[in-house]
């Protein structure tokens, strides 16, 4: 312990958690974002870079996003990520009632004790599961895996069939390349770049970023606007500590709910909040500026990461979609979860909770003394920011492999996760998918070589193998429904079938059709490509293929049988229209500006692209003019410019490139 507290002081491991809150907490004011597409926008930069200061840049991110993303939900009612949904409820009446500094003060505070609380937990669980965890072989290990991938249910929305085939398309998109046992080339479709797989960093940055991006472009609005901060920061804090047991109570749900594979961000913010609901008695105003419904939610998801972080470090199974990205960065920088976090890399694993408690109260100091300026920044028109938001995601993605093919993957992988997210195939399903696809097939050669297919018959096996078990019929039993709330049962399925969520004419429910014939296509595929591979090298994929095209086929039949306006014809764009939240504006336009960028870029390089892409966009979507456009586009180039300097890097070039000889940094 001694040595992990000497490396948690220095002044190293500390500048670069400090970069990390400050980066995390920038994520967390963009709404939609969260800490999926913020992780991923740092994987390239930790490639290379010392473990403990990596780890430390990777934790200060991922403790303080559930801190940041409260600007925007008490400001303007628009959760920056889905751990920050039911804040909403409370706070952004409290701040259209002139408290909003009250309500962020609350906040914060809680924040902080249910991120401190998260850490405390972890250390004390490493403690009590180290003689436990010393026990398990690579068969236990396999088991655990399967765990992981049995709870992405959970995150299936109305239907638990897409959610199970997003999840399978997710180890399909992780099983290409080589097979771990044989070396034999899987789903590459004959393209050089495929045969080491998909960088993790360009599939978090396509499925997540690039769709909310989209999204906030079409509807132009500021991130925030309409309430202004007011007084009251020093009650929002008393309030805090009035309700310290709630914040107790939420916090322990929200290491509970964390230290569960799979279940996440999304629901642990709903179950703290239908705590608090039903446990108050009395007269309440829940919904209207409950000082108690900011505390409840806040609490738990900071204490979230301490809990997610169990089953990640211990296990090798990601607590949530930001710990599947943050495992593979784990992975990246030759570090190897499991046994060794609680044997050789013990100290390591302190470090790490002790991180994360520092950097949740940093964090909530650093929002608590820039709440002002901070908040100013939600006010600025979207459209304003977006170009260089674009930017760094279009940087960050060129890290993984130097190669113009990673923004064209980048693209299509965008257009990918906005049909995804359109028609409820949960997203943070595939990830988890994704990321565990070659640890399962790794861990299930292992146990097959030191212990042939007996291992099955294991004690260890069989315990783990009943939890998937129970963990599925748990998820077919329990809902969390399309617009978050928690159903049980009959319940959730009454509830899914009376959600406003469209699709009732024929032409509605076509494209969502569509979208899983073109599904049924890729994994019928895929179990055409792996059947002629060796045993070794098809087992895995050709079984996950040829499972998944029944689950799909399951899907397809639904959609044509089902009676119109069923939780089967899920379709977002039209869920949302009915309900309001935009003018029927198609996100293709949006999209259309990503085409123009990456288009550009393969005509006359990235750096130039980047430019025309810059002006073009402020003149087109903004009132900022040319002189300010060429303003903005010059500083842009000059940053970009000089982090390419420093990290030696030459930027993707075009066909111009090949015929003129440019200085750098065009060439």
């Amino acid at each position: 312990m001694q040595s992990a507290f000497l490396g948690l002081m220095n002044l190293h491991h500390l500048g670069f958690m400090l970069l990390g809150v400050v980066v995390g907490l920038a994520v967390g004011i963009m709404p939609g974002l969260g800490g999926i597409a913020g992780m991923s926008l740092l994987m390239p930069f930790v490639y290379g870079m010392d473990p403990v200061a990596a780890i430390a840049l990777l934790i200060g991110m991922v403790a303080v996003i559930p801190t940041g993303d409260t600007f925007t939900s008490v400001l303007m009612g628009i959760p920056g990520s889905s751990a920050s949904q039911a804040t909403v409820l409370d706070g952004y009446p409290l701040a259209k009632k002139g408290q909003a500094a009250r309500a962020l003060s609350a906040a914060f505070s809680a924040s902080l004790m249910g991120g401190v609380f998260g850490a405390v937990m972890l250390t004390g669980f490493v403690v009590v599961a180290r003689p436990l965890i010393l026990l398990f072989s690579t068969a236990e290990l396999f088991m655990f895996a399967i765990l992981g991938l049995s709870v992405v249910g959970v995150l299936a929305g109305a239907s638990i069939v897409r959610g199970v085939a997003a999840c399978g398309l997710g180890i399909m998109f992780g099983a290409i390349g080589a097979a771990p046992a044989t070396g034999e080339s899987r789903f590459d479709l004959g393209i050089d770049y495929l045969q080491d797989g998909i960088p993790l960093t360009i599939i978090g940055l396509g499925l997540f970023a690039i769709p909310e991006l989209a999204d906030l472009i079409r509807r132009q609005g500021a991130i925030a606007s309409g309430s202004t901060l007011g007084s009251g920061w020093l009650q929002g804090v008393k309030d805090t500590f009035r309700h310290w047991f709630l914040v107790l109570r939420c916090a322990a749900m929200g290491t509970v709910i964390g230290a569960i594979p799979g279940l996440g961000g999304g629901v642990v913010d709903w179950i703290a909040y239908g705590h608090v609901v039903q446990s108050t008695k009395g007269e309440t105003n829940f919904g209207k500026g409950d000082i108690r419904g900011v505390i409840a939610p806040e609490s738990a998801n900071n204490a979230l990461q301490g809990g997610a972080l169990m089953p990640t470090l211990l296990f090798g199974i990601p607590g949530s979609g930001s710990m599947a990205v943050f495992l593979g960065g784990m992975v990246l920088l030759g570090m190897q979860p499991g046994p060794s976090m609680v044997t050789t890399d013990l100290g390591l694993t302190y470090t790490i909770a002790w991180t994360l408690a520092l950097a949740s109260v940093i964090g909530a100091f650093i929002c608590f003394l820039l709440a002002a300026p901070i908040s100013r920044l939600t006010f600025v028109p979207f459209n304003l920011i977006a170009p260089a938001m674009i930017m760094l995601i279009c940087f960050a993605a060129f890290q993984a492999r130097r190669d113009m093919t990673d923004l064209l993957l980048l693209f299509g992988l965008g257009i990918l996760g906005i049909f995804l997210r359109r028609f409820g195939w949960p997203r943070p399903a595939f990830l988890i998918g994704f990321v565990l696809s070659g640890q399962v097939e790794s861990y299930l050669y292992q146990a097959v070589q030191f212990n042939g297919w007996g291992f099955v018959t294991r004690p260890g096996v069989l315990i783990i193998g009943a939890l998937a078990i129970a963990s599925l019929m748990m998820a077919v039993r329990s809902r969390v429904s399309e617009d978050g709330s928690v159903a049980v049962g009959a319940q959730a399925a009454e509830q899914a079938a009376a959600a406003p969520i469209g699709g009732n004419s024929r032409a509605e429910r076509m494209p969502q059709i569509v979208f899983s014939v073109l599904m049924l296509i890729v994994f019928g595929y895929g179990v055409a490509s792996s059947y002629p591979l060796s045993f070794l090298g098809s087992v895995f994929p050709l079984a996950t293929s040829a499972l998944m095209l029944m689950f799909t086929v399951i899907i397809v039949w639904k959609q044509l049988r089902a009676a119109p306006g069923h939780s089967t014809h899920y379709d977002q764009e039209v869920a949302a229209k009915i309900k309001g939240e935009h003018d029927g504006k198609s996100v293709w336009p949006s999209v259309m500006w990503f085409a123009f960028l990456f288009g550009l870029t393969t005509l006359v390089g990235f750096i130039l692209s980047l430019a025309v892409f810059i002006i073009t966009f402020l003149v087109a979507r903004t009132s900022l003019g040319w002189p300010r456009s060429l303003l903005y586009a010059a500083v842009c180039i000059a940053f970009m410019s000089t982090v390419g300097h420093f990290m030696t890097l030459d930027f993707p070039s075009g066909l111009l490139q090949r015929m003129v000889e440019l200085p750098w940094p065009l060439k």
